[in-house]
């Protein structure tokens, strides 16, 4: 999917409508050669990824980053864990955040920023209720009709 400058963009929709977005950080990916190709020809999911701290590093799971078309014997594994690029500073205050019970770590969008770098939007949030999820769709669909509605 092409954002509004050409670039890239993967987004998780699913990750909006089940969680409630507290802080958003933008974070490097450590990717392999092959990895970053896929991604600049879109060939990347997140439905269900996630991100988990392994000995004070944060990392991506679940993410799905298609083999390349054109890659040899050194192609990369489609679901490896990635390990995601932010300073210490931001690593401690999501840490906190995450050791507080019910928060949660995930990738909003991956997208290719103008240096030609892959990038991960990630959330600190908390999981919905399912009453809550009702509530923003009744949302949404009153915002949608008032829109036809001036439209008219």
């Amino acid at each position: 999917m092409k954002g509004s400058s050409g670039n890239i963009v993967i987004r998780n929709k699913k990750a909006s409508h089940d969680y409630e977005f507290l802080d958003k950080f933008v974070a490097g990916i450590k990717l392999t050669g092959t990895e970053i190709k896929s991604i600049r020809l879109g060939k990347a999911t997140l439905v269900d990824s996630y991100c988990l701290f392994r000995k004070g590093e944060l990392y991506i799971k679940g993410m799905h980053i298609s083999e390349y078309w054109w890659g040899n014997i050194n192609n990369h594994d489609p679901l490896r864990e990635r390990k995601l690029l932010l300073t210490g500073q931001e690593l401690k205050k999501i840490e906190r955040k995450v050791k507080e019970t019910g928060y949660t770590i995930v990738v909003i969008k991956v997208f290719i920023n103008d240096r030609g770098l892959a990038k991960a939007e990630i959330a600190v949030s908390k999981g919905k209720k399912e009453y809550d999820k009702r509530e923003t769709l009744k949302r949404k669909d009153a915002t949608r009709e008032m829109d036809r509605m001036m439209k008219k």
